[in-house]
């Protein structure tokens, strides 16, 4: 008997290409699309290898572990690297990216992660570009966590490399990603010697394979379950309506943060609102009488199903991570995890009030029009 997941025809270049259609439409740009057989780290990696080498002079912002990650794939390049590090709890201004350049006019690459799920900030990206702009580097950003939950518009901020996966707030598997690249990181790649080619981290074998020889042959098989998913992700946004699938995470991140402050015994690990991702709300646990990761698996114990973490490395003591993105953007996801975190920290002894929790998540989730939102 046949399997809708196993017997699978091949998928045609021509599906592949209107997939890619797809995703362009919802950037909103008119770039050159590429989706990607990997998740996101293929083209984050094959991004930065194509268009850095030692001729680059990179300013490198962190706000983030993958932030550092991007300095550390720069600097194996070759490329000359200066981090602008800001503290985890905020996010980076347009501000100190003009005073960063200033500093080293000699830029020609900055990159950015606009949402850092792991930290739960988002950046600027729309006020850094215009700065960007105007220095006249090319500009590479990480959109793997904010697309689907908050504007994602590389044209109109003048990005040059925009990367994106479906894992998060697209609500779809993490096998599949895309990038679109301008122009001129089209020519900064052709021109760099050390760019990869005959590699799977290739853009450049993209571009001269398939984009030049308009989208007719494709490089290899496609992965045909995570292309059919990448376009239903899209297909699902496109029907609910973009701006409503933003405004779902926004509710459910305005919810998260004012529950976890009626709840007590936890803060926001953002300290402001201004500066909190839509796609997580990063908690801290009141040292050091609570350790985040055994308080996290504690409240794990009433539903494994609840979109709560630890944080990650040296954060795991100290931070909890809301995961609200994709199916999880919902009040009930919201309502869950804050009653499983009260009740594990009543267990520790501490105070916690989860009906007022749930009082003040229902409050803010309206008051961003989460009324009128599906998603209980």
């Amino acid at each position: 008997m046949t399997h809708p997941f196993l017997d699978l025809a091949p998928l045609g270049a021509g599906r592949f290409a209107a997939i890619e259609d797809r995703v362009a439409r919802l950037l909103g740009t008119g770039q050159d699309v590429v989706v990607m057989q990997g998740e996101a780290l293929l083209p984050l990696e094959g991004a930065i290898r194509a268009a850095a080498g030692p001729g680059t002079v990179a300013l490198n912002v962190v706000t983030g572990p993958y932030g550092q990650t991007f300095g550390d794939w720069l600097r194996d390049c070759g490329a000359t690297v200066h981090d602008l590090a800001v503290p985890f709890h905020t996010a980076v201004s347009a501000g100190q990216v003009r005073e960063a350049l200033a500093a080293h006019p000699e830029t020609d690459f900055v990159s950015l992660v606009h949402a850092e799920a792991a930290t739960g900030n988002t950046n600027p990206v729309g006020e850094i570009g215009e700065v960007v702009r105007a220095h006249g580097a090319l500009f590479y950003l990480d959109a793997v966590a904010s697309v689907g939950a908050e504007p994602v518009l590389p044209d109109a901020w003048g990005v040059d490399l925009c990367v994106i996966g479906a894992q998060k707030a697209m609500g779809g598997p993490a096998g599949v990603s895309a990038v679109s690249v301008s122009e001129r990181a089209w020519a900064r790649m052709a021109a760099n010697p050390g760019a990869p080619r005959r590699s799977y981290l290739s853009l450049l074998d993209w571009k001269e394979r398939w984009i030049d020889g308009g989208r007719k042959a494709l490089l290899h098989a496609p992965a045909q379950l995570e292309m059919l998913a990448l376009e239903a992700c899209v297909e699902r946004i496109e029907a609910e309506g973009p701006e409503t699938v933003m405004a779902r995470h926004a509710a459910a991140a305005a919810a998260t943060r004012a529950g976890a402050l009626a709840l007590g015994g936890l803060e926001p690990y953002v300290y402001e609102a201004k500066d909190a991702a839509p796609v997580a709300t990063t908690l801290r646990t009141p040292p050091p009488d609570v350790d985040a990761s055994a308080l996290v698996t504690r409240a794990l114990e009433s539903d494994p199903a609840l979109p709560l973490a630890a944080g990650g490395g040296a954060l795991a003591g100290e931070m909890i991570r809301v995961n609200h993105y994709g199916r999880d953007a919902t009040r009930g996801a919201v309502h869950g995890c804050l009653a499983a975190l009260g009740a594990a920290l009543a267990e520790k002894g501490l105070k916690a009030d989860p009906e007022a929790a749930r009082r003040a998540a229902d409050r803010a989730w309206d008051g961003q029009g989460g009324a009128v939102l599906s998603g209980d």
